[in-house]
């Protein structure tokens, strides 16, 4: 039984109350109860706090003037996993100084013409380890026949070669004195990581709430965003307009609309996944327009850019019916390149280690051979220098 209570209210009157066996053992369990919640709480705070602890820490790097406007962030242990990738093979033996030319002792040569027979086969050599350590030569020649070009290997590697010495002479203002070989996208394997299709378009692009031009599909060139799914297609063959911030807020001074704003952002975050960056390795954020106030690598974009454009239209896209089947899209399109194919998500491919030095003969020449490709979208003139200053005007457009 329990025992009555006799207590006072605030007005005076008495009242009792009865306290119970059952009512102790209650009161009991909401004081064992929440003291159970706290202790949970407590321990989920610390684990959450030994969870941040465990983090890697972010690097900050300032890229120029004060403030997050220009602050560049690694993730070091992003950094260190892109080490291996960023190795790079021994240089082969010298060549024999004393050789006939390449004319003299090889059938069928086209491109290497200007080198001698001993340093055609170092070459040759070197390209067996960059794209085919496994097949070697017979990745691209006929054993029993060198000279043949039944394999469309042999046709294509023969173009690469015309296109890696372009680059390495005609866009120095992208690639500099680094150049570039085919282990810059190769890697050791035959089919490059980071080439690219274009992606299909859906059957229909209209829906219930209208037009999805090309959003809200997921995309990694598009870094999985709800943003055009293929900005690549868009501004890595043609010639579009990428640049969509003007300098006047009349309209008639600017005629983008913010639905042209979301396809440069998707190919901002392609590129900036490419390297490894965000936004302001090239721009200060706070006004991402100006010229002045980005860093040098924005120019260096610039030139890249047109670069890939100029590989995509005079070399990939061109190559296309050479290619079999298995090497094309279910659609039908062929390989093509963007930033990811030499970078890999690095700033620099290879962390700006160069293996031009070793290999002149992908340096020093020009464009040899037949079908000698423009250096750029506009004529065979290297590309003009984008304005460092807002006399320039808005020029380039992109």
């Amino acid at each position: 039984m329990g025992r009555r209570k006799a207590s006072r209210h605030g007005n005076g009157k008495q009242y009792t109350t009865t306290t119970t066996k059952r009512g102790r053992e209650h009161g009991a369990w909401e004081v064992r109860s929440s003291a159970g919640t706290l202790l949970r709480l407590a321990a989920a705070l610390l684990a959450g706090v030994a969870t941040l602890s465990a983090c890697d820490r972010t690097d900050t790097v300032q890229r120029g003037y004060r403030g997050l406007g220009m602050t560049q962030m690694y993730d070091p242990t992003s950094v260190a996993a892109l080490a291996e990738t960023n190795a790079i093979p021994p240089p082969e033996d010298p060549a024999d100084p004393e050789s006939p030319s390449a004319e003299e002792a090889f059938v069928n040569i086209q491109v290497l013409k200007d080198l001698s027979a001993t340093e055609v086969s170092r070459l040759m050599q070197a390209m067996s380890t960059w794209v085919a350590p496994e097949e070697g030569c017979d990745f691209c020649h006929n054993p029993e026949k060198l000279e043949s070009d039944e394999k469309y290997t042999k046709v294509v590697a023969r173009r690469m070669l015309q296109m890696t010495r372009t680059i390495n002479t005609e866009w120095k203002k992208h690639v500099g004195e680094t150049g570039v070989t085919c282990w810059t996208c190769h890697r050791g394997q035959a089919v490059p990581s980071g080439d690219w299709f274009a992606s299909p378009a859906p059957k229909s692009m209209s829906t219930m709430v209208g037009n999805k031009a090309g959003q809200n599909r997921p995309s990694d060139n598009a870094g999985n965003a709800a943003l055009p799914h293929d900005p690549l297609s868009t501004f890595l063959v043609s010639d579009s307009d990428i640049r969509v911030q003007g300098t006047s807020p009349l309209k008639a001074e600017n005629r983008h609309s913010i639905k042209q704003a979301e396809w440069t952002y998707s190919l901002m975050i392609y590129m900036a996944n490419s390297l490894g960056v965000n936004c302001t390795y090239c721009h200060n954020t706070r006004a991402l327009s100006r010229w002045e106030q980005s860093t040098p690598q924005r120019a260096t974009a610039w030139h890249g850019i047109r670069l890939v454009r100029n590989l995509n239209s005079d070399y990939l896209i061109p190559l296309k019916p050479n290619f079999p089947a298995h090497r094309l899209s279910a659609e039908g399109d062929g390989p093509k390149v963007g930033c990811a194919t030499c970078h890999k998500g690095t700033y620099k491919p290879l962390y700006g280690q160069s293996m031009l030095a070793d290999y002149q003969s992908l340096a020093g020449v020009g464009l040899a051979g037949p079908a000698p490709a423009a250096a750029s979208p506009e004529g065979a003139a290297p590309s003009p220098a984008p304005p460092t200053s807002e006399k320039a005007g808005i020029k380039p457009s992109n």
